[in-house]
């Protein structure tokens, strides 16, 4: 196993136990809920490329969020990186810039959460197609 493997593997296991500490239960249905929100909305543009929303909302309960934000955590990013990894075992390419944002939602029941998707409205996919051009070139 390679350094960077064995950090990742090490951050990952960090992030899951700070969760099941705080919630009692492992990210599991969290992540499972972000890639099949990412999943449904894939788009196959042409042969071999499929795109996908890169901006995603998760709503979390005022106490769970309240928990989060007061140690300090990185969930965002934390869940960023894994939907990150994700798409790259997909194949998926990103409608822009991939974005968790976590929000506090008085809606949702305590603990439990809410996730939905979109593509940011100032990325147009003539300027996506372009930045792809001017990288493979």
């Amino acid at each position: 196993m390679s350094a960077l493997s064995a950090l990742e593997d090490a951050l990952e296991n960090r992030w899951e136990a700070l969760w099941t500490r705080l919630f009692g239960r492992e990210p599991v249905e969290l992540v499972d809920a972000l890639r099949r929100e990412c999943d449904s909305h894939a788009v196959v543009c042409r042969a071999g490329r499929v795109m996908v929303p890169n901006a995603y909302d998760v709503e979390l309960a005022a106490p769970v969020h309240e928990e989060l934000t007061r140690r300090g955590s990185r969930v965002g990013q934390a869940l960023t990186d894994r939907l990150a990894r994700h798409a790259a075992r997909h194949g998926y390419e990103w409608a822009g810039p991939l974005a968790v944002h976590v929000r506090r939602s008085a809606e949702v029941p305590n603990g439990r959460f809410r996730v939905a998707s979109s593509v940011m409205p100032h990325v147009s996919a003539d300027a996506f197609q372009r930045v792809g051009q001017a990288e493979a070139v």
